[in-house]
């Protein structure tokens, strides 16, 4: 895993030597360089005003898979972030075809499948990934990030020139100046994620999973190659439910076992949860078949809290597999501590302290010396595994009006975050537009309604006239949620936001490369997606239970209590950020005033009572409190 970034014309103010754009370059890699100590190189054509940089992180051929890497003739050439599978057989393809090869680097198979086929070849890649290339026969640059988004790429336009990084702190080393982009920030005040376009910096753009920018002449288009969407209900024809457990097997043990394969240590992330425990177990056969010896060590988190905690079960789990386990055990103070920096590492907001647990695990493994984490994240989004989801089924089946009373009994560290609890924003929007509300929407609404409560007054006939629900359905592709049943809707909508901007790049991608740390994903593996799109609701929710058919497939795999465990979300406790020293002298440091939208005394006001409150009320606010304080600690480390 790696950091790039590109620059292609002149930015405002920037001058045109090749001196002062190596120096920018260099500027916007030590920006990056918590994504690759391992290397950097870059590339510079004077002629078209273009300069590649990398940062390197060597998992895969570490000896020899220095970047950029250009085709034999040096008229592609490319910056690649992630991990290209299958690259020996594709390798072997690619020479009986005629081509060379001058690393044993799996980048480097981008470049020549790009000079047969250019961007035919996308849908075909299978892995973990973000890119850009510069294609000198076409003079133009391309960027592309992975189906899932899976590895960020976010780019800047000024003029006609255009910057392009893996992160937007590369982007503000290079001469973008940093502010807010308001309507992203009301976004998130309203429904918590930006849209999967945006970003909550003025100026830069994410680009959406499965799309290709192609940039020409100073102008940019854009091009979706794969997206994730499920086919219509009588499209998915994995019905019967033995072949659909076979099947579901094969491919993520097959995925699973490719991720295990590196040049560098691999550990595993594993909780009290089934999908982490499948992967964990799965890594282990991995091993065993390998000859590797004993199986990858596993990491976890463990609460000071009871209600949240899941080290005895992750025990029993490492047990059972003969991998060593080693916890780290967080309180509330260690938390609060990280918070700046895991915010200013996931360049986004939070509603839990899951952000600053996640990146202490990483830092963790980084200090025990892995560099690759296979994780579980991934399957409750391609096995509809989320509480939130059965609801919209129960709802779909029978209008039951008990079904959110049983799932929120059993899940109440999810209400108000995944499950709807008390008053929400209205979203007529959404339901105008899909005939139904999605119950994580409606949860995102209520967390909002929240929010709402500590806005400023003069700020309200802005903040009214926005509609962030029609914003969102705007946002994404119709054609996707045409036909299809209530939960792969739903499913749907969450996978382009939840999953792609907050799951996969601030909560995944950005703690774990804070530290130097490859995240690898199985459950995201394009076949196994392939098979479970296949598999109807009905069997994948059979009987009202979530993900049957991986339960099933996990039969001796993993402890019985951990397979047939509800679902939990990963979830730290309240932070209770009323007494936090440091979110005190933020807040009193006159830092609220600066924040759009948001009164500072009506938080200042919410948080001496929040200790009055009953702890229902206390947990339900809490969300709401670190939304708006990750904003002002993103807001104080990059000068918005």
């Amino acid at each position: 895993m790696c950091g790039v970034v590109a620059l292609l014309g002149h930015l405002r103010g920037s001058d045109a030597s090749r001196e002062t754009r190596a120096e920018a370059i260099g500027r916007a890699l030590d920006a990056l360089a918590h994504r690759g100590p391992d290397g950097r190189g870059t590339y510079h054509d004077g002629h078209a005003a273009l300069s590649l940089g990398h940062v390197r992180l060597a998992v895969t051929a570490p000896d020899d898979g220095a970047q950029p890497i250009a085709s034999e003739d040096g008229r592609v050439v490319a910056v690649v972030n992630g991990e290209l599978y299958e690259h020996r057989r594709v390798r072997g393809e690619l020479e009986a075809r005629g081509h060379r090869f001058r690393t044993r680097s799996d980048a480097e198979i981008l470049v020549h499948l790009w000079e047969d086929q250019g961007e035919r070849c996308l849908p075909s890649l299978r892995g973990e990934f973000a890119f850009v290339l510069w294609d000198a026969r076409v003079r133009t640059l391309f960027a592309a990030r992975d189906r899932f988004g899976i590895k960020p790429v976010v780019w800047h336009e000024d003029r006609g020139a255009f910057a392009l990084a893996s992160e937007a702190k590369a982007l503000f080393a290079l001469g973008v100046a940093p502010g807010w982009d308001e309507s992203s920030l009301l976004q998130a005040l309203r429904l918590q994620y930006p849209l999967v376009e945006r970003t909550l910096f003025r100026g830069v753009r994410s680009l959406s999973p499965g799309t290709l920018l192609s940039i020409v002449d100073g102008r940019a288009s854009l091009r979706a190659f794969a997206d994730v969407d499920f086919p219509p209900p009588e499209a998915q024809d994995l019905r019967d439910p033995r072949e659909a457990v076979q099947a579901l097997g094969d491919a993520l043990d097959e995925a699973t076992s490719i991720r295990a394969q590196a040049d560098a240590p691999v550990c595993v992330q594993l909780s009290g949860g089934i999908d982490s425990s499948v992967i964990a177990s799965l890594t282990a056969r991995a091993a065993r078949a390998a000859r590797a010896g004993a199986p990858p060590p596993c990491f976890t988190v463990s609460f000071d809290d009871a209600a949240y905690d899941e080290l005895a079960l992750a025990r029993t789990t490492a047990a059972q597999l003969g991998a060593d386990l080693h916890p780290l055990v967080l309180g509330r103070r260690a938390l609060v501590d990280a918070l700046p920096d895991a915010v200013a590492a996931g360049e986004g907001l939070a509603i839990n302290g899951h952000l600053p647990a996640k990146f202490l695990l990483s830092r963790a493994m980084r200090d025990a010396g892995f560099k690759v984490v296979l994780t579980g994240e991934g399957a409750d989004e391609v096995l509809a595994g989320y509480a939130h989801l059965r609801l919209d089924h129960f709802d779909h089946l029978a209008r039951d009006p008990d079904a959110h009373a049983r799932l929120a009994a059993t899940n109440a560290a999810s209400a108000g975050l995944m499950l709807p609890e008390g008053a929400s924003l209205p979203l007529d929007a959404v339901r105008d537009a899909l005939g139904f509300v999605p119950s994580w929407l409606q949860a995102k609404a209520t967390l909002g309604h929240r929010v709402d409560a500590l806005l400023a007054d003069d700020a309200r006939a802005e903040v009214d006239a926005y509609d962030a629900g029609r914003a969102f359905v705007e946002s994404v592709p119709r054609a996707a949620l045409e036909g299809r049943g209530n939960v792969d809707r739903a499913l749907y909508l969450w996978m382009k936001s939840a999953l792609a901007g907050y799951i996969l790049r601030t909560l995944g991608d950005g703690m774990e490369m804070a530290h130097s740390i490859e995240g690898r994903v199985p459950f995201l593996d394009p076949r196994v997606f392939a098979v479970a799109r296949r598999i109807p609701v009905e069997l994948r929710m059979r009987d009202g239970v979530e993900k049957w058919p991986l339960r099933e497939a996990a039969r001796g795999l993993v402890p019985e209590a951990v397979r047939v465990r509800e679902k939990h979300p990963f979830l730290a406790p309240p932070l209770g950020l009323a007494s936090s020293e440091l979110v005190r002298d933020l807040l009193h440091g006159g830092a609220l005033r600066t924040l759009p939208f948001v009164d500072a005394r009506k938080v200042l006001a919410a948080l001496d009572a929040l200790s009055a409150l009953p702890p229902r009320a206390r947990v339900a606010l809490d969300p709401a409190l670190v939304l708006i304080t990750t904003a002002l600690l993103l807001a104080a480390r990059y000068g918005l």
